[in-house]
């Protein structure tokens, strides 16, 4: 697992809220003009969360911001596909990959609560295994990109380019907002980035696996992760 790489002072709350301003004013379909700002106001301080369905997000941040840290969620129930593009990302990009581990390996998660809590309680399972190693990873950092986009489920629809995250206190940058699937798989491959297999083989939306079904074409994107559930979102975006 790599180092974090961060800025030794973070910035006020209102200095951070008036950049968020900002960057809420910029144009939500100029992707690489977002990234710039991103990096001109960001030094050492921005971490790109990425799920590894691919690395376009690390690739197009890093343009701008070389060696940016890359936060992946390592939660223990991952599609090898992913890890393997997650290997990719760290070998053939400009970025430092983080494995931001649980505090329980899933076995003590087992041991503590029973096995499979993802099938009773998924919720608990991704605040554990998500939602708690994200936000004490993201402490020592003024700004977050994400790879959100507002076509990919009905609870995603009005995410905004660039907002202040009130849950982590920081800045949130979501570069990919007016994307489409094809828009991001287009990226891919005239840029040479990993792309996660899965992706073309019927899931849009990538997650731990015993969570993620395939999707029938022109379904919900999310459709797919905790299918039979009303759960709809991890926690990490809402």
């Amino acid at each position: 697992m790599s180092t974090l790489t961060r800025r030794s002072t973070k910035r006020s709350e209102e200095e951070l809220r008036a950049l968020a301003l900002q960057g809420s004013q910029l144009d939500d379909t100029d992707a690489a003009g977002v990234a710039r700002w991103a990096a001109e106001n960001f030094p050492g301080s921005l971490a790109v969360a990425c799920s590894m369905a691919e690395g376009v997000l690390p690739h197009l941040i890093s343009q701008h911001s070389p060696g940016v840290d890359v936060l992946f969620l390592e939660t223990g129930y991952h599609f090898s596909d992913t890890l393997g593009t997650r290997a990719r990302v760290a070998d053939e990009l400009d970025v430092n990959v983080v494995d931001v581990l649980p505090e329980l390996t899933v076995a003590e998660q087992d041991a503590k609560f029973g096995a499979r809590l993802y099938e009773r309680d998924p919720a608990s399972c991704c605040a554990m295994r998500k939602v708690e190693p994200l936000g004490r990873t993201l402490a020592g950092y003024e700004a977050w990109v994400t790879g959100v986009r507002r076509d990919e489920a009905p609870t995603r629809t009005t995410t905004p380019l660039v907002t202040f995250d009130e849950k982590h206190g920081l800045v949130k940058i979501n570069p990919l907002v007016t994307w489409s699937l094809d828009d991001v798989t287009d990226y891919a491959l005239d840029n040479g980035v990993p792309i996660n297999l899965l992706l073309t083989d019927g899931y849009p939306s990538i997650g731990c696996e015993p969570c993620t079904m395939r999707v029938a074409p022109g379904e919900d994107p999310r459709s797919g992760r905790w299918s039979g559930l009303s759960k709809t979102e991890c926690g990490i975006h809402t």
